[in-house]
């Protein structure tokens, strides 16, 4: 799973594409942000999402992974349909907005750069 975007990108190849392909193995873009295309707002419940479009197709989904939260955008990466990416998401989230895996990462890169938790340095 990548902090990042996957078919959800201008050139249908973000980070998540581009490495799963390098790599050979499943990749999952989950981005904070939209980078490209249109959704309607999920509902308020976790769980709750809504397709992500560009030009007619469907490049992803907007997925509240917790009640009365922004939604997380997911795309497909490679070797892995939309669907188990939005489940796998989903999994991921215990409890926060984001998955554990984004969570840790952005945790240890603070720590590595010598900052706090929201960002000023220590």
């Amino acid at each position: 799973m990548f902090d990042g975007q996957g078919l959800a990108h201008p050139r249908r190849l973000g980070i998540a594409s581009h490495l799963g392909v390098l790599l050979d193995l499943p990749a999952i873009g989950c981005a904070k942000t939209c980078l490209i295309g249109r959704y309607s707002e999920p509902g308020l419940k976790r769980g709750s999402f809504s397709y992500l479009r560009d030009r007619g197709r469907i490049i992803g989904a907007a997925l509240r992974t917790r009640d009365r939260v922004a939604p997380v955008f997911v795309s497909v990466g490679h070797q892995v349909s939309l669907k188990d990416s939005l489940q796998i998401v989903l999994g991921c989230c215990a409890g926060f907005r984001l998955p554990e895996t984004t969570r840790c990462v952005d945790r240890l890169a603070r720590a590595a750069a010598g900052m706090t938790a929201d960002g000023r340095v220590k």
